[in-house]
């Protein structure tokens, strides 16, 4: 019998506040959830306050929806607030040991030129946060012997990731290398999704980082705190006759109707949830509160 889809709404609050006044700022917004085969985008509501002088939205380069505002008036707070309803289907299960071999899938990226392989070597290089390396690489190794499958083995990489670093919120700063994330053994998913990329580029692999939300449980006996999920962040890793494969390192598993994709790219730089720049403002705090759903 077929599932039925799962609907979820999304809050995801945002709060800049400032020591001083903020005379301006230019913001780039991408809370917007993509459409895909097994997503659907029912309603997406962006509130700004102050409310600004201009609002726009455009697909960016690896068509994620961008909202793009500019405030010009004094103040001391911004608030971005999105509100999201999306609807997700069951995924099919995939077997990963039937997938192509490792080796046989960097082969494949090097010769291939359908528009498909062009398309997912973008996401075989180097970026912004994403540095290859042997180090890497051999880090990777022992999860990627010889003719072993490609899914099979990015996932035996995202459960030892899992299994062998500490989820630590003070670990870790945006600017943190994924070198030190493997000397530290700890960070947070988008240290762990940062890693894993790397390991599967030095591999000579196709890999993107993707943003969006994971819905989680509350303990048994305890109530539903609104407000206590979070972003998150996962890897999609290319195999060619199937396709992209989603796998989260932070847990250790494949991607499910849980995760809430907003979008993806070559790595955090790419899909930031809200980065922008402010004239003035002296010292700022920044408050998140995400909260994940599931309606009738």
């Amino acid at each position: 019998m077929n599932q039925a889809p799962v609907k979820y709404r999304i809050f995801h609050n945002t709060i800049y506040e400032y020591s001083a006044s903020a005379e301006s700022c230019h913001n780039l917004v991408r809370l917007h959830p993509r459409d895909l085969p097994l997503q659907t985008c029912l309603d997406m509501q962006l509130t700004v306050d102050p409310d600004p002088a201009s609002l726009h939205s455009y697909d960016d380069y690896f068509g994620n929806n961008v909202h793009s505002f500019a405030i010009y008036q004094p103040h001391l707070t911004l608030t971005i607030i999105a509100e999201s309803q999306v609807s997700i289907e069951p995924r099919p299960k995939l077997d990963l040991t039937a997938t192509m071999g490792w080796q046989e899938v960097a082969e494949w990226l090097r010769r291939d030129p359908s528009p498909a392989t062009v398309e997912a070597l973008e996401y075989a290089f180097d970026s912004p946060y994403i540095r290859t390396s042997d180090l890497l690489a051999g880090f990777a190794a022992t999860h990627f012997p010889a003719g072993r499958p490609l899914g099979e083995s990015a996932l035996a990489l995202a459960a030892a990731i899992h299994r062998e670093f500490q989820y630590d919120p003070k670990a870790t700063t945006i600017d943190t290398s994924v070198e030190d994330v493997l000397e530290r053994h700890r960070g947070v998913c988008q240290d762990f999704a940062h890693l894993a990329i790397a390991c599967l580029r030095s591999l000579g692999l196709a890999c993107r980082y993707v943003s969006g939300y994971l819905r989680t449980d509350p303990q048994p006996g305890q109530p539903r705190l609104l407000g206590a999920d979070a972003s998150h962040a996962w890897i999609s890793v290319y195999c060619p006759q199937v396709g992209w494969i989603d796998l989260d390192p932070t847990n250790g598993c494949v991607g499910s109707d849980r995760h809430i994709t907003l979008g993806w790219g070559r790595d955090f730089h790419d899909v930031s949830p809200v980065k922008g720049s402010v004239l003035g403002g002296g010292e700022s705090l920044l408050r998140v509160a995400v909260d994940v759903e599931p309606i009738a």
